[in-house]
């Protein structure tokens, strides 16, 4: 099946529809800046230090089907509603997976515990394969068939509802369509460019 994407007139092509997956997506672009806005925009570097001092969870996103298996390591995830249940993963147009991603329609967050840091350092290297990735862990699949993994503290399974062009990146608007839950385990953030260990219990 086609799934229509809109995209910017700035690219030169509008509307145009593309052999990508099982559903319809719209890729709608956010508002241009103009050159007026780009002389004070802040500097890379700056806004780069500022965003390692967010805390974020830590998580690996899988899709998999027509497309082929796929994964990387991502903090660039957040809630949007419960009413539908979704959620956003941003992620870079320049992966080499983002095609696949698109074209299979559906992805699993995968929200870590403090013993994947070593399975999420593999999933953001560009030197490992896909089958050295998920063959690093155990697997299972809740309802779209994106790969869900074991022992984690949450999988979100979902699928791709809408795409949004934001500068680099495009935001993965997601319809969720199973949550598995593990109340046992911490979590795993990332903050100040480094791991940092969630215990399971609750804070006074």
């Amino acid at each position: 099946m086609e799934i229509a994407r809109c995209y910017p007139s700035r690219r030169g092509y509008k509307n145009q529809k593309l052999p990508c997956g099982p559903q319809d997506i719209c890729r709608r672009p956010f508002r241009t800046v103009s050159a007026g806005e780009n002389k004070i925009m802040l500097d890379q570097a700056k806004f780069r230090e500022g965003m390692a001092w967010l805390a974020a969870s830590v998580n690996i996103i899988t899709t998999d089907g027509a497309a082929g298996r796929h994964g990387f390591t991502a903090s660039a995830v957040c809630s949007v509603s419960d009413t539908p249940p979704t959620l956003l993963v941003c992620m870079n147009r320049n992966v080499r997976s983002y095609a696949a991603f698109v074209r299979n329609g559906v992805l699993c967050v995968n929200v870590l515990s403090g013993g994947h840091r070593m399975l999420s350092r593999l999933f953001s290297s560009s030197q490992a394969s896909s089958d050295e990735r998920f063959g690093s862990a155990a697997w299972s699949v809740l309802k779209t068939g994106a790969p869900a993994l074991d022992g984690c503290v949450v999988n979100f399974d979902a699928s791709i509802s809408q795409v949004l062009d934001a500068g680099t990146h495009d935001i993965l608007m997601c319809r969720v369509e199973a949550v598995r839950l593990d109340h046992a385990r911490g979590g795993l953030v990332w903050f100040g460019r480094a791991y940092h260990d969630l215990c399971n219990g609750t804070a006074p």
